[in-house]
């Protein structure tokens, strides 16, 4: 058999990439590039099917607006929206999943497999946060990073700074609203990104999380001396969370050296296996945020990854690992423990002058009071209007930034949620 060829095989899942964001313009934030085309980006469609990349995990970042949330909010809706635009213009090879089982059928019928996430939760505060983490589970969002660099409402990141102008010093690990947020995301099956976490923030993480977690693209700390790498303690106590390290391709989180190759990401790799085991290793390339080592250099040449395993030594039941079914496996675990399984349903949501409008393609009889709208989080229970085709709702004040997440839902006789509508708008 053809070492290449072992690669095509399996699913090869890559735990991390920042592609969205060479896809919006940078002053409107609306999408502009089609993925579907070839394009100077690590990441497009046709780099990822010649180079065996099945399935992706589309990264939303921003690295907070401090002292804005709705415009961090409005950032992440930005490049979620982007991911959607992808899919629109892709339908025959892209598809944004939301389990695993969506993630293989999307395998099987020869599609790209699109996971999106969140890194950094600067969004996130302690009045939104309930609500605002259903509307990112309804648009498909199933891995968020708590921070990225800087420090949040949530907890510490990686720098031990805020992301002021001053770059005041942070300390302490997982806030009280953060041990809030990381229930929340069991409770929904949102699987905890740790990659960005300063180490007290890490180990809180640890303590409160019952479901297991991933470094979406990450580093051995023993290998390369960099904030951003994973202490043994740390990698142990992901294997004892029956979690995933996702390797990172960046050189710099690789090697001191000034040139870094595919066997320097793959001694990672190797580090990892010996000290935690097979069963808790991935790839996370950090594409479109990162430079490559200097032998890989786009999503095209991901069998290379491979090609180097089987020179190691590697079987192939590992290498099956490696590529991806670990990172499904823990995807999997943390969805089988959330207890929130409400598939929201994408209506036709309007907003003009201040009204927002959830208009219906056939007469209901709706029951106003049966009614709630959540905006960015925000949850509403009055003002709200209805006939057989549409329920209304007018606001005190208008929306202003570019882009918002609005939810209607509607309850029956015993007070469950009958029917959920999430949509991203775009305002003008």
């Amino acid at each position: 058999m053809k070492k290449s060829s072992i690669h095509f095989n399996y699913t090869v899942a890559d735990g991390h990439n920042d592609t969205m964001m060479k896809i919006i313009d940078e002053e409107t934030w609306l999408p502009v590039a089609d993925m579907g085309q070839h394009t100077d980006n690590h990441i497009d469609i046709p780099k990822m099917i010649e180079g065996g990349l099945n399935v992706a995990f589309f990264a939303s970042f921003t690295p907070g607006y401090y002292g804005n949330v709705p415009r961090s909010l409005s950032r992440n809706l930005a490049l979620i929206n982007a991911l959607y635009f992808t899919a629109n213009n892709n339908p025959d090879t892209f598809q944004i999943t939301n389990t695993v089982d969506e993630i293989e059928n999307a395998v099987k019928d020869n599609k790209i497999a699109a996971v999106p996430t969140i890194e950094g939760a600067y969004a996130i505060d302690e009045f939104n946060y309930k609500e605002l983490l259903k509307q990112f589970y309804d648009l498909g969002i199933r891995v968020i990073a708590p921070t990225w660099n800087y420090s949040n409402a949530i907890g510490e990141g990686c720098n031990r700074v805020y992301g002021d102008d001053d770059k005041t010093p942070s300390e302490g690990g997982l806030t009280k609203l953060g041990e809030k947020v990381i229930e929340e995301m069991n409770k929904l099956g949102i699987l905890i990104d740790v990659s960005h976490l300063a180490e007290e923030t890490f180990w809180d993480v640890i303590k409160v999380s019952k479901s297991p977690l991933i470094a979406s693209h990450s580093g051995v700390y023993n290998l390369r001396n960099h904030q951003r790498n994973l202490k043994d303690d740390q990698l142990l106590a992901i294997k004892e969370n029956s979690g995933v390290v996702s390797v990172v391709l960046f050189p710099n989180f690789l090697s001191d050296k000034d040139e870094v190759y595919i066997k320097d990401f793959v001694d990672h790799i190797d580090y990892i296996v010996n000290l935690i085991g097979i069963d808790h290793v991935g790839i996370g390339s950090d594409f479109d945020g990162a430079e490559m080592p200097l032998d890989l250099k786009d999503a095209s040449e991901m069998y290379k990854i491979t090609e180097e395993l089987i020179v190691r030594g590697y079987i192939e039941e590992d290498i099956e690992k490696i590529l991806g079914k670990n990172i499904l496996r823990v995807l999997n675990e943390a969805q089988k423990i959330g207890e929130y399984d409400k598939k929201a349903l994408k209506g036709n949501i309007q907003y003009n002058d201040g009204m927002i409008t959830l208009k219906f393609d056939n007469n209901m009889d709706i029951d106003v009071n049966k009614c709630q709208m959540v905006i960015d989080g925000v949850l509403f229970e009055s003002g709200i209007n209805a006939d057989s085709s549409k329920i209304i709702h007018k606001l005190k004040e208008g929306l202003t930034e570019k882009f918002h997440v609005i939810t209607f839902q509607i309850f029956n006789t015993d007070k469950e949620i009958e029917e959920r509508y999430t949509n991203i708008i775009h305002i003008n």
